[in-house]
């Protein structure tokens, strides 16, 4: 019965995909200009030919390892500043300030900033930090909060260890808000990433090839690396979410005080 179910679902997804491939053929169509709207057709071909060239991996492994680099650093970072403002009021008083900040700033003006700072090689890597970085400690601090406060009373009543406190209570209360900060912090690591690398012209980037796209007109590129860009963050989504699933799942069944 579940096999079914999968296989109507993925029908279902074949099905749209479909339907908006041919939606961007007619309209390919009718506008009747690649320059404006190149037509599916020729943005495969064109991203089959690049997939070939020598320097296509080492392209896309640049930006991924950078961009990768970043959000891994910022929920390193935004999860340890969480449990340390969570157990100190006057570190959280102090951080709170600055984590605003970096919300209000736009992101232009913080790729110009280390661009000005430290240049372009590892740009992508501190703009996707700066983004994600905010998200992820704010909704840490919030699961830290919001954690069970009868089952931590009951905890110290009875004595249990600091250790199977953290399984037992806030490893499962924090991770709904960890998880949720990473899905919109895995979106928004890698389109701000991406715009650095393209405001910077990080050379050997995915950003500096959608640059020259956009220098020589060629808009078949141009949708091609979008595709690319578009395809690796969602594999990764993927990967890292259904690691976090398995992690949850151990949680849930040690969670027995």
């Amino acid at each position: 019965m579940i096999s079914i179910t999968n296989g109507k679902k993925q029908a279902q997804g074949i099905l749209i995909v479909l339907f908006w491939l041919t939606l961007w053929q007619i309209g390919s169509m009718i506008v009747g200009q690649d320059l404006l709207l190149v037509s599916p057709i020729v943005v495969i071909k064109t991203l089959f030919s690049l997939i070939w060239k020598l320097g296509f991996w080492s392209t896309v492994a640049y930006s991924f390892v950078r961009i990768v680099s970043g959000f891994l650093l910022a929920i390193i970072i935004g999860s340890f500043l969480a449990v340390i403002s969570a157990s100190n009021r006057v570190i959280q008083s102090l951080l709170d300030p600055f984590f605003g900040v970096i919300k209000s700033i736009p992101v232009a003006s913080f790729i110009i900033l280390v661009l000005i700072w430290s240049g372009s090689r590892n740009l992508s890597i501190v703009i996707s930090f700066l983004m994600v970085l905010p998200i992820i400690y704010t909704n840490v601090l919030e699961g830290i909060h919001r954690a069970d406060r009868k089952l931590l009373e009951m905890a110290r009543v009875f004595r249990i260890s600091f250790v199977k406190r953290l399984k037992a209570i806030y490893f499962p209360g924090v991770m709904p808000y960890f998880t949720a900060g990473c899905k919109i912090g895995l979106g928004l690591c890698w389109k701000s990433g991406i715009a650095a690398e393209v405001i910077g012209l990080s050379e050997g980037s995915i950003g500096e090839k959608l640059y020259q796209a956009k220098i020589f007109l060629s808009t078949a590129e141009l949708f091609s690396w979008t595709i690319v860009i578009v395809v690796i963050s969602y594999f990764f989504e993927r990967l890292f979410l259904s690691g976090l699933l398995c992690f949850e799942k151990r949680l849930q069944k040690g969670r027995s005080l």
